[in-house]
């Protein structure tokens, strides 16, 4: 009798990803791990320095790279785009939809510049990301897509009237497709983390009123970190996941249980 141990749920081998905003922060430590577990990956950013250095990486590791710089806010270029890794790889597997800003202001101060470019990345640019590759999982019938979103979408946040709003928009954006793409065979869902320690959100916490705060909310009383929110993603991605659409994953340090 065989008696070794074997752990498969979180295999991916053979997978295709699409993270997009993977140059950086949370979608650099996404990348990297799902090329650990196996998948193929088509990294997305407007970076294309950072791109290059992470493909090397993902390519030590063992799994094949396709860098391609993308604006995700030029929604007309996307289609294209979709259709090279379909073209190189001949399926899209997964998509992490991670690109995202945060512009914090008090809300009274929010011009219109500001508003208008995070709905554009963090909405806008998650949907038709979504839709350009979901034609193509639509074809194949079956696919994983992944939205990063924030617990924002579901408490308010000081200084971030924009971002909640784009990161709410995400939630239900989420729960649409996932009704609607379930006869595809196509897995929908969200990871909605708390604030996580990357470039982006480090000079936030100077301000030492704002640090107070978030910290009050946390019941584990530390941020998150970029390696925090991997095992939500890959969870997501795998077949362990298979029965999982629709649903928001809140990897958030017990913020939202208040």
């Amino acid at each position: 009798m065989d008696t070794k141990k074997t752990r498969t749920e979180f295999d991916l081998d053979g997978k295709v990803a699409i993270v997009t905003g993977a140059g950086r922060g949370i979608g650099r430590e996404i990348a990297l791990a799902l090329a650990r577990y196996g998948a193929d990956l088509v990294l997305w950013s407007r970076t294309q320095t950072d791109l290059d250095q992470l493909a090397e990486e993902v390519r030590a590791i063992g799994s094949r790279a396709l860098v391609q710089s993308v604006d995700i806010t030029r929604v007309a270029e996307l289609g294209e785009r979709v259709q090279a890794v379909v073209d190189k790889f001949e399926t899209i597997d997964i998509l992490v939809n991670n690109a995202g800003v945060n512009i914090p202001m008090w809300t009274e101060d929010v011009d219109e510049e500001s508003w208008d470019k995070v709905m554009d990345i963090n909405l806008k640019g998650t949907f038709f990301c979504a839709q350009a590759v979901g034609k193509a999982m639509i074809r194949q019938k079956k696919g994983k897509i992944i939205n990063i979103s924030s617990q924002s979408g579901k408490v308010g946040m000081i200084k971030r009237a924009a971002y909640c709003a784009s990161k709410g928009a995400v939630d239900q954006l989420t729960r649409v497709m996932a009704l609607e793409w379930a006869k595809y065979n196509i897995n929908v869902n969200a990871v909605a983390p708390t604030f996580v320690e990357t470039a982006m959100t480090r000079d936030m916490f100077k301000d030492k009123e704002f640090s107070d705060w978030v910290y009050g909310k946390l019941m584990l009383n530390r941020l998150a970190k970029p390696e925090d929110i991997i095992g939500g993603v890959l969870y997501l991605a795998s077949s362990a996941a298979d029965m999982v659409t629709g649903h928001i994953l809140y990897i958030d340090g017990g913020w939202t249980a208040h």
